[in-house]
């Protein structure tokens, strides 16, 4: 149905609470980068609205921070521009403070901890490979 993929990949040894804000984050990255993603609201029997959801399915999957590290570097050696969230970010409060603690870190040592991104289903599976299914 989707030539595209949505992946998210969530570094394996976080708390739930971090899993769940990281997916939350950058889900959200993906519906700023793809608009079109987002489909029609919805609404009940009874009338009433509710916000539109992503028409597409988003996968999301666990990785441990060596697997992370090479899932960074393969979005960027193949142009796919992605959502990251690094380890640092959790400490702060809010978008701007999270954006000068990311311009501190280059690729090679970010500790990244979430990243999603969407492309070509092939070359999204070859970008997460060695990532498994989230459990």
């Amino acid at each position: 149905m989707f030539n595209t993929k949505i992946a998210i990949v969530l570094r394996s040894n976080l708390a739930s609470w971090q899993k769940l804000n990281v997916t939350a984050f950058r889900s959200s990255g993906i519906v700023g980068q793809f608009p079109d993603v987002i489909g029609e609201p919805y609404r009940d029997r009874a009338g009433n609205l509710y916000n539109a959801l992503s028409i597409q399915p988003m996968i999301v999957l666990s990785a441990d921070e060596e697997t992370m590290s090479t899932i960074h570097r393969r979005s960027l050696e193949r142009n796919v521009t992605s959502s990251i969230f690094i380890e640092e970010m959790f400490s702060t409060g809010h978008d701007v403070a999270n954006r000068a603690v990311f311009s501190e870190f280059a690729p090679e040592d970010a500790k990244v901890v979430g990243i999603a991104l969407r492309a070509d289903k092939k070359i999204v599976d070859k970008i997460t490979k060695g990532a498994t299914m989230h459990s």
